[in-house]
């Protein structure tokens, strides 16, 4: 996967086109949680009926916090919050 966060880009939506961490996948990063979660509902969409992975996830700090995720087998995930 290539590409970076922009400064002010807290958001990022990944397609992964496997359920492997290994697989090919694409990004893409916004400042507007309401675009990205648009996005990840239009990949899900698109994609979520094939073995991919799909994840919203919300920059904190150094690290992507996951907000949802998605695979066929399980569909949606929220993990839970400290």
């Amino acid at each position: 996967m290539t590409g970076q966060a922009e400064p002010g880009e807290r958001y990022r939506v990944t397609l992964r086109f496997a359920e492997d961490a290994n697989g090919p996948a694409t990004a893409g990063y916004w400042t507007n949680p309401d675009t990205a979660l648009r996005i990840y509902r239009s990949w899900v969409g698109t994609y979520g009926s094939t073995p991919a992975h799909i994840e919203i996830c919300e920059q904190a700090g150094d690290d992507w916090r996951i907000l949802r995720s998605w695979t066929r087998a399980s569909g949606e995930a929220r993990p839970t919050r400290d």
